[in-house]
Order: structure tokens, then C-alpha cells, then sequence
């Protein structure tokens, strides 16, 4: 493990596996480090893969109060500790990536949850009672609300869920679950902060996603002056390892 010092002084744990050319991850919600040690190492059969614990999450440190600036200034932290040439973010850490505003060569990014037309509707005061949960301390209830109502996981599933060593590291990072949909603002596709990234971006989705979240990317791909879309096998929200591998090898090495 690995750490540098972002410019407000929070330590940022990361580490680095392989070989070649630098890809920064950037985790979506409720997800750090360890979930893509599996993705870090397929991915380092072809990049040096800087795989960073984002600000309140496992080994990384936090600050308050939050700003939505401060994770764009660790992403800042990270590429300049690693010289990283390309990123993929995942979920609402895609707008970490866009609006960091770093001159990589090039990026992916892996279903941005945009609602538009045809998704869930946003859970009634989600924000604000994300801020509650965490306020009074209880983190139960924001990821609880987070997994129910924002995800749609069954509340049976959520409760086998909380049975299990699993609960408690969910519960560490559910405090973060606010800086998620800080950074997503008002979660609609951000049409004209897309048209100012003239970086070439391709954008990926799992053939098994509600048709929703293929469009997201899809109408968030349209928005870019150099953006291309795939789709590809895999599960909700989720494209696998080896897949992922291929196709960012293809993209991000092709001249």
C-alpha cells in the first residue's frame, strides 16, 4: 500500500499492480479499493493499475466539512503521485472523473446512473435524509436507504445482508454515501459540463442493465465531442474482470 497527501492534507491509500502505461480506478458508491483488487489484477496484464481507496473510505483519510472539490483535488493527488495516463470510473464516480478536469489521454467511463427518461424516480429527500442517517450516527439506516430505495435490492435481501461480516464494512463507508450524490448533483446528464471535455472517452455498459442505465451512458457518450459506447455481457451494473481488460486494452492502447 501506498499513500500520498491530497492539497487539503487527507492521506489517500492506493496501490499499484503491473505493468505499462498508468489507469487510475475511481470507485462509484459504497465501493473502495478492495472490491477492485479482482479488476487490479486482470487489468495488470496490460496497465500499471493505480487502485486508490477514495476520501472516507478503507485506508484513505477524511475531512470535514465534505466538498464535492476536494475528491477532484485527490484524483489530482493521485495522478501526479502515479503519472497516470488513463482513468476509468465507475458509477457515480464517473463525476469525480469528469469534473476533476485532468488531462488524461484517455478515459472510460462505466454507467454514470443519469436518471433519464424511463428510470426510477430519485427517492423523495434522498440527500437530506442521507444527512440525517449519517447526523444522528446512524449509518444502518443510510445504507440501508441507499440499497432499498436507491438500488432497488429487495428489503429480504438487505436484511440477509445485514446478517452477514459484509454489514459492518458497508456501515463504515455510509457516510460517504452523501459525498455520492453530492458529486451527482441533481443527477440529470450534465449536458454542458459533457461538451467541455474534448478528451477522448469511451463508455461501457453491461448488456444485463435495466434499459435505463444503457441509455444513461449512451445520452452521456452523446454529449462528448470525442465519445464512443459499447455494450457488453455481463450482470446488473457489473461487466466482468476479463472483459473489462480486453476492451480498455483495446481502447486505451490503440494508436
Amino acid at each position: 500500500m501506498n499513500k500520498v497527501v491530497s492539497k487539503d492534507g487527507t492521506e489517500l491509500a492506493y496501490d499499484m499492480t503491473g505493468t505499462g502505461p498508468g489507469l487510475v480506478l475511481i470507485a462509484g458508491a459504497f465501493t473502495g479499493r478492495a472490491y477492485f483488487a479482482e479488476y487490479a489484477e486482470a487489468l495488470s496484464s496490460a496497465f500499471t493499475v493505480v487502485n486508490y481507496d477514495r476520501r472516507g473510505r478503507g485506508d484513505s483519510g477524511d475531512t470535514t466539512p465534505y466538498a464535492v472539490e476536494r475528491e477532484w483535488e485527490d484524483l489530482h493527488a493521485i495522478q501526479s503521485a502515479t503519472d497516470a495516463q488513463f482513468a476509468c470510473a465507475f458509477s457515480s464516480g464517473v463525476m469525480v472523473l469528469l469534473q476533476a478536469g485532468l488531462p488524461f489521454e484517455k478515459q472510460a467511463v462505466v454507467e454514470p446512473p443519469f436518471r433519464v427518461e424511463g428510470a426510477p424516480p430519485a427517492p423523495e429527500r434522498y440527500l437530506e435524509r442521507l444527512q440525517e442517517y449519517v447526523a444522528a450516527g446512524n449509518a444502518g439506516g443510510a445504507a440501508e436507504l441507499f440499497m432499498v430505495e436507491a438500488v432497488g435490492q429487495p428489503r429480504e435481501v438487505v436484511e440477509q445482508i445485514k446478517q452477514t461480516p459484509m454489514w459492518a464494512g458497508l456501515e463504515a463507508m455510509a457516510h460517504t454515501l452523501v459525498y455520492d450524490a453530492l458529486q451527482l448533483r441533481d443527477s440529470a446528464v450534465p449536458v454542458e459540463l459533457l461538451a467541455s471535455i474534448d478528451v477522448p472517452t469511451l463508455g461501457l455498459y453491461s448488456n444485463a442493465s435495466p434499459e435505463w442505465l444503457q441509455r444513461s451512458v449512451q445520452e452521456a457518450v452523446a454529449a462528448l465531442p470525442q465519445g464512443t459506447v459499447e455494450g457488453h455481457d455481463g450482470t446488473f451494473h457489473t461487466l466482468p474482470p476479463e472483459t473489462l481488460t480486453r476492451v480498455l486494452s483495446d481502447y486505451f492502447l490503440s494508436a
